[in-house]
């Protein structure tokens, strides 16, 4: 298992440089050679986590050092999705560079595969935590995308090829993925929540800042689909929105108790 993690690590520290070296001379083989090196390292990664699920007898997401190999496999998977569609140099130096910035975070925790508390022993575990994400994962590729609007039409810089409605297309469309995943997790966890503790919502931290999450998201897509804003307004919400992910990941853990607190062991 170890080889698998390292050759993912590799993977994308190799993809991050080929693509930081595309963002600047915007050369067709480098992009393609980065994609390459990039999909190559999520390979590894999805053969990490299948081996580590074999040993464990589950699907490993229940702390912070496989959650956070999760969000970096879900953060690269859409990228390579959006990939497919459109090219945006940025946001391949983006999806390396997160990836492999949880990757090395992770590598900071114990990675020894320890036996379930009774509460996570549900099916609903992997469905909640997988929806839950892929949401994340989305909202990280349209905070990149956001930011990298922000920043250009901030400098005035109009990039070549209609790039800002590029970034703003990408930013749309994976919060909407995003969000229907979301919403997907938090159901789910409501559901494991009733069948673990008999109730389907008990204002727990993490479910609380879920909900802001939520409600956050559901704002942009309110404004951006139905009052027709875009643009830095737009932008702004969507990097609010990713804020409030990372609060619900990190602060809930490391700041506030609960039921969900477990993860930061």
């Amino acid at each position: 298992m170890t080889i698998a993690f390292d050759l993912s690590i590799a993977g994308y520290f190799m993809a991050l440089l080929l693509a930081s070296a595309d963002l600047f001379f915007r050369r067709q083989f480098l992009a393609k050679l980065a994609t390459a090196i990039l999909a190559a390292g999520f390979v590894a990664q999805t053969a990490y986590i299948s081996l580590r699920w074999h040993a464990a007898a589950r699907a490993p997401l229940t702390n912070l050092f496989e959650s956070l190999v999760l969000f970096a496999w879900a953060v690269v998977v859409v990228y390579l999705v959006v990939r497919t569609r459109v090219r945006i140099p940025v946001l391949a130096v983006s999806a390396a560079l997160i990836a492999l910035l949880a990757l090395a975070y992770a590598s900071t925790f114990e990675s020894d595969i320890q036996p379930l508390m009774p509460a996570l022993r549900s099916n609903w575990l992997t469905v909640h935590v997988l929806t839950c994400f892929l949401g994340y994962g989305a909202f990280a590729v349209a905070a990149a995308s956001s930011v990298s609007y922000l920043v250009s039409t901030a400098r005035k810089n109009t990039p070549r090829h209609g790039q800002h409605e590029k970034l703003e297309e990408v930013s749309a469309k994976t919060i909407a993925f995003g969000f229907l995943f979301l919403t997907m997790g938090i159901m789910s966890g409501a559901v494991w929540a009733n069948s673990a503790w008999g109730t389907y919502w008990q204002w727990d931290p993490k479910e609380t800042w879920s909900l802001v999450t939520w409600f956050v998201y559901a704002v942009y897509l309110h404004c951006r689909f139905m009052r027709g804003w875009k643009g830095r307004r737009a932008a702004a919400i969507s990097v609010a929105g990713f804020a409030a992910v990372l609060f619900t990941y990190f602060g809930v853990n490391f700041l506030l108790s609960g039921l969900h607190s477990y993860a930061a062991s």
